[in-house]
């Protein structure tokens, strides 16, 4: 059975990820989201299961010394993982599968599985940082500005990833990622394996006449 991919996906606060991968998922149904696990309250709007797993500390604890976690990383005042069980057996599937963390979560990952696809983006300037972080309306001038801190903090590993993507024009940064999507599929090692069966059957048969020649 083929394997599936796996794409790691980072930003800095207010890059615009999540919005992006919401509109990526909406139109690519083959592409899946793994879901992390939250100490953090959930925001308005946010349902347990869906955005997060919302976790108290103790049990987020319990599953991480047990070495349940892909990676996991404490971010702010809180703490985030990925269930390794979980992206596993949907890669083992054959299913395409994001990881949606930052670049502490990236290293741990890439460490276990160097093949993963990294993906890095980036707001167009730091004014356009700081205008989307305080649209939210939900944090404190204080916050803001430590948000601020650790973005440039963040943006310092962009070239730890294997595409830069610039989030100016949301349609645009939207298709650049569809783009990277699509060309690692398309790469000979990974889309070979997933031909159809004749188109599969043809191309072994051409690769053994070529060696018999």
């Amino acid at each position: 059975m083929k394997r599936g991919l796996l794409f790691i996906v980072s930003a800095p606060s207010g890059a615009g990820k999540t919005s992006l991968l919401k509109a990526l998922l909406a139109r690519d149904d083959s592409l899946r989201l793994s879901v992390s696990h939250t100490t953090r309250p959930p925001r308005p709007g946010e349902v347990d299961g869906v955005d997060y797993h919302f976790v108290p500390g103790d049990e987020f604890a319990r599953i991480r010394d047990r070495g349940g976690f892909l990676e996991w990383a404490q971010v702010f005042d809180n703490a985030y993982g990925t269930a390794e069980a979980s992206v596993a057996a949907q890669l083992e599937q054959g299913q395409d599968v994001i990881l949606e963390i930052d670049w502490q979560g990236a290293r741990q990952v890439r460490r276990r599985l160097p093949e993963a696809i990294g993906i890095f983006i980036v707001p167009p300037s730091v004014e356009a940082l700081r205008e989307r972080l305080s649209a939210r309306g939900q944090d404190s001038d204080a916050v803001i500005a430590r948000r601020m801190r650790d973005a440039r903090a963040d943006l310092a590993h962009y070239a730890e990833y294997d595409y830069l993507i610039v989030n100016d024009r949301f349609e645009r940064a939207l298709d650049d990622l569809a783009c990277v999507i699509r060309a690692e599929r398309l790469r000979t090692a990974v889309h070979a394996r997933r031909l159809p069966g004749p188109l599969h059957a043809l191309l072994a048969g051409a690769q053994s006449a070529g060696e018999a020649g």
